[in-house]
């Protein structure tokens, strides 16, 4: 089960990031950003000079095990993206997606 669940746009800023446990959200939104940050480093340093292409490789992001709830989620943004009334690059607010998103999360008793 995940514990942090965000959606990233090309831009490279976040239009979903939900956590739970809740008092933990500044820690996971802190992350979040941070990757940004190295991931924005590593496509810009590619533009300076040439880079080795097997440096820009973050390694492998979920283990494989958890496929099908990757699949899940990406099954469900692809259906928020294809509603015609959501403007892409906008923050995600669809209750459909967020029920999804909590569903995969770990319930804290």
């Amino acid at each position: 089960m995940a514990v942090c669940v965000a959606v990233i746009a090309k831009e490279n800023y976040p239009l979903y990031i939900r956590s739970v446990p809740t008092e933990n959200e500044l820690k996971f939104h802190y992350m979040v950003h941070t990757s940004l940050d190295v991931v924005d480093e590593k496509i810009s340093a590619m533009g300076k000079a040439l880079v080795d292409q097997r440096e820009l490789y973050l390694g492998l992001l979920y283990p494989t095990e958890d496929y099908k709830m990757f699949r899940k989620l990406h099954n469900s943004y692809t259906d928020v993206m294809c509603n015609p009334f959501y403007n892409p690059g906008d923050r995600i607010q669809s209750r459909a997606f967020d029920s999804m998103v909590t569903s995969m999360m770990i319930q804290v008793c």
